[in-house]
């Protein structure tokens, strides 16, 4: 997947920056009975995932109940059940860097947006985010595209977009068996920034949910870090025209700004041309 982003000073870092994920207590669970052992810690490494900094998040599904899962670089969950069934069939090998698997093409994904009374669904702003994103998407002609509907039904659903209470940010999964993740959780945080920010993070984690990693995977630099996820000794082949160092506008950055525009820089479209 593509990872890319530069060192801020700290204090624009705090003014600026947010993460691309539902953040701090707002996503802890109370631990339960998922525990973040030595075990997950490394097949989640196997996966050429960072393992540093993984937590136990409470999500709500769609029925209204919840469940623990682990919180992976900010803004991947995957739940016990998918995290044992994960493999990298054969490392990574495309793009600013993606992992797992990819979703089959030709395909076209239904993409269904919540609405209704309760707190799942959208508000205005996301909506009009999650449009302008499946617009982008589908403008580059790609061997997969998005169907877009507004709904409190999710049938046929490849990827339901709901909304959660929390910080600014989003939340998806990687692909399995062909199919993309089956679900993005967008934070009401996000309410209060502009339609470019919602398409921003919209785009971002539908990028997770057809394979795509951050392209700041080697320093988290989006964030005002220095650390790598590193790639667990299986390589990360970099796609031919797109750059080897940091790209501070990727879409795909590990963390965002509020001056997002929510459009696909020059190598953005590159990869995803790439991989689809």
């Amino acid at each position: 997947m593509k990872k890319i982003k530069s060192i801020l000073a700290l204090s624009f870092i705090t003014l600026t920056l947010l993460s691309c994920n539902k953040e701090d207590e707002t996503v802890q669970s109370e631990q339960g009975s998922l525990k973040v052992t030595p075990e997950v810690l490394t097949k989640i490494s196997s996966l050429s995932l960072n393992n540093t900094d993984v937590q136990v998040i409470k999500n709500t599904k769609l029925d209204g109940t919840t469940e623990d899962a682990f919180l992976i670089e900010g803004d991947i969950m995957i739940t016990p059940d998918q995290l044992n069934k994960m493999d990298l069939h054969g490392g990574i090998t495309t793009e600013q860097y993606r992992t797992t698997n990819l979703v089959s093409a030709p395909k076209t994904i239904k993409v269904v947006g919540l609405t209704g009374t309760g707190t799942t669904a959208l508000s205005t702003v996301m909506r009009n985010g999650l449009t302008a994103a499946i617009n982008r998407y589908n403008n580059l002609g790609l061997s997969i595209n998005f169907t877009l509907t507004f709904s409190s039904s999710t049938s046929g659903a490849n990827i339901v977009v709901k909304r959660q209470t929390g910080s600014a940010g989003g939340v998806a999964g990687f692909p399995s068996g062909g199919n993309p993740y089956n679900s993005v959780t967008l934070y009401s945080g996000l309410d209060s920034y502009s339609t470019n920010v919602n398409a921003h993070v919209a785009a971002h984690e539908i990028g997770h949910c057809i394979g795509l990693r951050h392209t700041d995977w080697f320093s988290r630099q989006s964030c005002g870090q220095n650390t790598s996820e590193g790639t667990a000794g299986v390589g990360a082949i970099l796609i031919p025209g797109t750059p080897s160092g940091y790209d501070s506008t990727s879409y795909m950055r590990a963390c965002f700004s509020s001056s997002e525009t929510g459009a696909f820089n020059s190598n953005d479209v590159t990869a995803l041309n790439y991989l689809y």
